[in-house]
């Protein structure tokens, strides 16, 4: 099978979207002539042309404002907004108008927008540039969230995104960008929703997504030299979750960590904390952990490695769940 790098699967997604559906625009700031600043749409102007695939002003609220024009008007966007750290000035029309359109106009205004973001940490970029947004996103009524792990998920991911009739933020792992995996770029068969088990395990649950499920399977690979199986969740879809996913894995180990690079508190994993405390507090050995980034602005890049859950800190969460005892 053929193996492309994450940025080339993304890549691979747009130009066959395009290709299966001439609604689709792709635009941002340098996505034409440049292919983006990791050039993840190189070579889809040449090949779609400027009417399709174009610049923009380097205003990201322009370009969502402009997204949402075009989704009233019968077209598919496909806006990139940069770094994750950039989407703040589009944060009203993402909220006001993009997650709400839909509802406010009792169906007659879709808007099938998919905003491709490049997110997270892990690159040494300075500020501004390794956010990690999804509980904000996740928030908000009407938008979905999804954020693919490896190259071959993001390729099915992207295409399912886009053919969704529901605005999606596409939270693409900026330090997963040139991983390189083998697989037959092929649509989605699972529904949107739906998460997966890439390592299966009996001991504990590690539930992650985007890059921080490449670092669970790099615990589980150490954790069973000593014997300790772990089950590593991809959750993917971010909103809406995966309840029965999750629990089914969970009801399995009966102990879960949860890991992500956004801060602690109030971050996505808590909310994911609290569906597995509902849905198998019976079954739960021991309470959910949370390995997450720390309460403070993302650090320069000399400090990412110190922010971000390290190998260590995450088998010290494991160690934790598997020591607990109740009273």
């Amino acid at each position: 099978m053929p193996e492309y790098s994450l940025q080339q699967a993304l890549n691979l997604a747009l130009q066959h979207a395009c290709e299966d559906d001439d609604r689709v625009l792709l635009f941002g700031e340098d996505v034409g002539r440049l292919g983006g600043v990791f050039r993840v749409t190189d070579g889809l102007q040449a090949k779609f042309g400027e009417e399709r695939v174009f610049d923009t002003p380097l205003a990201e609220s322009a370009i969502m404002g402009m997204a949402v024009g075009l989704a009233m008007a019968g077209w598919r966007p496909v806006p990139e907004i940069q770094f994750d750290g950039f989407s703040y000035p589009a944060i009203d029309q993402i909220v006001n108008q993009v997650a709400r359109l839909h509802y406010r106009s009792r169906g007659t205004m879709p808007m099938p927008i998919t905003l491709r973001l490049p997110s997270f940490g892990g690159i040494r970029a300075p500020e501004h540039h390794g956010e990690s947004l999804e509980a904000l996103f996740a928030h908000v009524p009407g938008l979905k969230v999804v954020s693919p792990s490896s190259p071959s998920e993001g390729y099915r991911l992207l295409r399912q995104a886009i053919a969704d009739p529901d605005p999606v933020i596409f939270m693409e792992p900026k330090s997963r960008y040139w991983h390189k995996e083998s697989f037959e770029p092929t649509d989605a068969t699972d529904p949107v929703g739906t998460s997966r088990v890439v390592r299966q395990g009996k001991h504990a649950t590690l539930v992650a997504w985007g890059a921080m499920v490449s670092r669970c399977l790099q615990v589980a690979e150490l954790a069973a030299e000593d014997g300790v199986e772990l089950e590593v969740l991809d959750l993917r879809w971010l909103k809406p979750i995966d309840t029965d996913g999750l629990a089914a894995s969970v009801s399995r180990a009966r102990r879960a960590v949860v890991v992500h690079e956004a801060p602690l508190t109030a971050g996505l994993g808590a909310e994911v904390a609290t569906l597995i405390t509902e849905r198998c507090f019976g079954e739960l050995k021991a309470p959910v952990q949370r390995v997450t980034g720390f309460d403070v602005p993302y650090p320069s890049g000399d400090l990412e490695d110190e922010y971000l859950p390290s190998i260590d800190r995450i088998l010290t969460g494991v160690q934790t769940t598997l020591e607990y005892r109740r009273g």
